[in-house]
């Protein structure tokens, strides 16, 4: 590998070090705003059993009744409260896995099956941070290593490119 080529596989392995390193950053910031939503959606799951439990129903029932009703309206709520707790039980799974997962495993665990609107939102305010943690330079490292595995394989792809063009331009 030439100097320059040395230099460029650097320099790619700096941007995907530094690009991988923010993984953990991402998860922690995607993890504050499941527990934000996970919070909103117990007050109304909590609310919907409450109002259920005073008219002697359980989930269920409350749920059957929505659907067993003639008007519309009452239909698509309840198909729509039926969403909420859905949605609510998915974000307080995955919240409890993210918990409990190693730092340098959260990712993973976002990525394996995220909420998409947490995930959106938590795209569109990410603010980078410091990778100063043990799984931020993980994360680091790993990106380094991809920046660094990418810019070789490119690079003798063009070698072998600009090989065979030297080879035919030698022919006579």
């Amino acid at each position: 590998m030439g100097s320059i080529a040395r230099i460029i596989a650097i320099v790619a392995g700096l941007a995907g070090g530094t690009v991988f390193s923010q993984a953990p950053e991402f998860a922690q910031q995607y993890r504050q705003r499941i527990g934000g939503a996970v919070d909103e959606l117990r007050v109304i799951v909590e609310d919907f059993h409450r109002q259920a439990a005073q008219h002697q129903l359980d989930r269920q029932q409350a749920l059957n009744a929505y659907a067993q009703s003639a008007d519309d309206f009452l239909r698509d709520r309840g198909i729509s409260m039926q969403s909420t707790i859905a949605r609510y039980e998915r974000l307080l799974s995955q919240q409890l896995k993210l918990a409990t997962a190693a730092p340098v495993a959260k990712p993973f665990v976002l990525l394996r099956e995220p909420d998409d609107v947490v995930f959106a939102n938590t795209w569109r305010d990410f603010v980078p941070g410091v990778p100063v943690s043990f799984a931020g330079l993980v994360w680091g490292a790993i990106g380094f290593a991809c920046g660094w595995v990418v810019t070789a394989l490119l690079g003798l792809g063009a070698r072998r490119v600009w090989r065979r063009r030297g080879a035919y331009r030698q022919m006579p």
